[in-house]
Formats: structure tokens, sequence, C-alpha cells
């Protein structure tokens, strides 16, 4: 059974990243295709980016790195929930991806994006991130409005067309981490 992880890319404080994933791991938990954990980046605390030798090189050093590394590479399929700042993602998001390489490759991953525009700038901006960690990723994903998925842009509360919207994302995961899978033997 294929093991994907819910990862919330957001650390700050009062952030409206935990109601979202707790939505989207709530809805994955009704499922019995794949089995869903949520990884929660405030909790894994990596500090800025401290190794040496490039990631791709597979030579971590520190503890902290390890430990990423082993979670990263126990997942089969990702699902990112994933703020927008400033028309990208969060900085603790893209110093956690940079942390670790070959632990991401051939694997895939689907994207639950919120912000003032659903969180779309930053989804496509995740994408080439993807792509250089090879890791393949889907096309259906959901975003959600601060506007009108958000009461007084704290309190979550989604338009009921999103939970369709999160079943084809994790859908398309599974399907393609099914595939990608056998990829990686």
């Amino acid at each position: 059974m294929l093991k994907i992880a819910i990862i919330l890319g957001s650390t700050r404080p009062n952030r409206v990243g935990e109601s979202v994933a707790s939505w989207v791991l709530d809805a994955a938990r009704k499922r019995s295709d794949a089995e869903f954990a949520l990884v929660d980046l405030a909790e894994i605390d990596l500090p800025m980016l401290d190794e040496g030798v490039p990631p791709s090189l597979g030579q971590y050093a520190n503890q902290h790195t390890k430990d990423w590394a082993a979670i990263v590479a126990a997942y089969d399929a990702f699902i990112f929930v994933v703020p927008e700042y400033n028309h990208s993602i969060s900085g603790a998001l893209k110093n956690a991806l940079d942390f670790v390489y070959g632990e991401w490759n051939n694997k895939v991953a689907g994207f639950v994006g919120y912000g003032s525009v659903g969180g779309a700038r930053a989804v496509e901006h995740l994408r080439l991130v993807m792509a250089e960690l090879q890791v393949a990723t889907v096309r259906a994903q959901v975003g959600l409005s601060l506007f009108t998925d958000f009461e007084n842009f704290s309190e979550f509360k989604p338009i009921a067309r999103h939970e369709q919207e999160l079943n084809g994302v994790i859908d398309q995961v599974i399907a393609w981490g099914g595939a990608l899978k056998t990829l990686r033997g």
C-alpha cells in the first residue's frame, strides 16, 4: 500500500494551514487505498540549510538532515498544503525541499494551495522546484481563497466543491504513486 505524506508547508504562528492540513488528512483517511500521515514542517524544525555538500551527493553530515532524509524516503508520494507568500512558497518549505535530493526522486506530488488567489502562484512555483527534484506533479489541484474559504481570513470554511477537487488530487496522486513505485523498484 502506498504511503502518502501530507506536508504542511507553513511554520508561521497562528497559521491557517493547520486547519487546511487537518481537512486534507480527514478526507484522505476516509479512503482505504493508501496510508496517509501528516508531516508538519513546524515540528520538523530544520535550521537554514547547513550542509556543506550539495544534497544531490547524498552525503549528509548533520543528524537533523539524516532524520529529514529518512522521513522523506519513507513516503511514496506527497500532498503539499502550501501557502502563498509574495507570489511563492514559504521559505520554510523551500528550505526543507533543498535539504535532501535523492529521497524525493521518482515520486509524485499533489497540491492544496491557499492564499489571496487560491495559492495558485505558489503551486506553480512549487511545480518548478518539484521538477528539479525529479518529482512528478499531478494536474488536479485545490485552490483555497482567503476571501471565500476562510471567515475573517482565519477560520477555515471551504466551499463544498473543494472536497470533490481534493478527492481528484488524491486519486491522481495514488495512481501516479503506484506507477512510480515500480520505477523505484
